[in-house]
């Protein structure tokens, strides 16, 4: 990665990071300036589906508990770029593999996730809002970097529609 775009992310990170600062959950203390740069340097660049996986993540975590051997993640979106960046943001936040083979993406419309954790289920769908704003963004860089820090502050119940959250038996 060149000099230049590193120190364009890293500043971007630390922008995004001040900006966390807000958020009063569990989710604060993981988004830390050394989370954000692992996802990005995993990742290769900060983009508004990275951080979107990366949320849906932590609020898994949040809610059942962080277990990369136990958490099992499916993933139902478009399969490639922007869209398929959903899923290595969800790989950074709960250690869900595809080594491990407990993450899945399949082809579907709009994008949703379902966590399975022993015997507990919580599915997140994108609210149709936030597929709108993206799709309206203009092409310019600084539109984009805005909507990520926005994206990474807000809460997650603005963002994505809590399908289920159950214990199975």
């Amino acid at each position: 990665m060149e000099e230049k775009t590193r120190n364009k992310i890293l500043f971007l990170a630390i922008g995004l990071i001040v900006s966390c600062l807000a958020i009063q959950s569990q989710e604060k203390v993981e988004q830390s300036k050394e989370f954000l740069l692992r996802a990005i340097e995993f990742h290769g660049h900060l983009g508004p589906y990275l951080v979107l996986g990366l949320r849906a993540g932590l609020y898994a975590n949040k809610m059942l508990g962080k277990d990369p051997m136990e958490t099992e993640a499916f993933i139902k979106t478009k399969t490639t770029p922007p869209e398929s960046c959903f899923a290595d943001g969800v790989q950074i936040s709960t250690g869900c593999t595809f080594g491990k083979r407990n993450i899945s993406l399949e082809e579907g419309e709009g994008l949703q996730v379902t966590f399975k954790k022993n015997n507990q289920k919580l599915a997140l769908k994108l609210k149709e809002e936030i597929i709108e704003e993206m799709n309206s963004l203009p092409s310019e860089e600084r539109a984009w970097e805005d909507l990520v820090r926005d994206l990474y502050k807000r809460d997650i119940k603005e963002i994505f529609e809590i399908v289920k959250q159950t214990k199975e038996k």
